[in-house]
């Protein structure tokens, strides 16, 4: 069988604005919050929550990570909601940073998409600061009794958008929360965008050219990495 993959030193992994979400903290009880919703309402925590769980869920517009399983998103809130489990969006990301993640454009992405949950604002990004989020997309499954039972990833997909094939952990994961009040013990770390923290004013100019210089340094390396790994898994068919 052939076997290939780039030294970590060679892709600039480790340089690449891709987070891991860490792994969950059982029992962790929810953050509550008031934030305004592209729909013109402010919901608060528990308006969101339903009967038998919440999922919480740290999205932007711009990221290809969420970009690739938007309309998974969809469907899985949908089929969530009918088990008793309802979900909200949020988009914590500094427009400055992006543009594509101003107020204004999530408003035409939640539209666009008919989202079947609210798509909230975290202006200040003290909510995500409070849940621990890190990166986009990042997932907070909560209990009937709000406590923490899933902290993983929605599945094996990453920024490869699919049909959805792959399985569906988080949509899984929640089902047996729903009916069980517990998450199941093993766990995939979320992965995706860093999300993009404040900066001070006079830094948004620098802040701006140094990501487009990281963009433009590392899409090659990202896209041969890709390349190489389809080409291989051909190979091995």
């Amino acid at each position: 069988m052939l076997y290939f993959d780039f030294p970590l030193s060679l892709t600039l992994v480790h340089l690449m604005p891709l987070t891991f979400a860490p792994l969950c903290n059982f029992g962790e009880k929810a953050v509550d919050f008031r934030l305004p919703g592209t729909d013109g309402r402010t919901w608060s925590m528990r308006d969101c929550a339903g009967p038998n769980g919440l999922l919480v869920m740290f999205i932007c517009n711009h990221c290809p990570y969420v970009k690739a399983i938007n309309h998974k998103l969809v469907r899985d809130a949908k089929d969530l909601r009918a088990l008793g489990v309802h979900c909200v969006a949020i988009n914590s990301n500094d427009e400055h940073c992006y543009a594509e993640d101003s107020w204004e454009n999530m408003r035409i992405v939640a539209e666009a998409m008919a989202y079947p949950f609210p798509y909230l604002y975290d202006q200040t990004q003290e909510v995500a600061r409070a849940f621990g989020a890190v990166c986009t997309p990042d997932f907070f499954g909560y209990n009937h009794d709000l406590e923490l039972q899933y902290r993983g990833r929605l599945d094996a997909s990453g920024a490869k958008e699919d049909a959805g094939e792959s399985r569906r952990e988080l949509y899984l994961a929640m089902q047996q929360v729903a009916e069980t009040g517990s998450g199941p013990e093993h766990q995939i770390a979320a992965m995706g965008c860093s999300i993009k923290w404040r900066v001070p004013e006079a830094s948004y100019g620098r802040v701006q050219k140094l990501w487009l210089r990281w963009d433009r340094l590392l899409t090659p390396f990202i896209l041969m990495r890709k390349a190489c790994s389809v080409v291989v898994a051909r190979w091995n068919q």
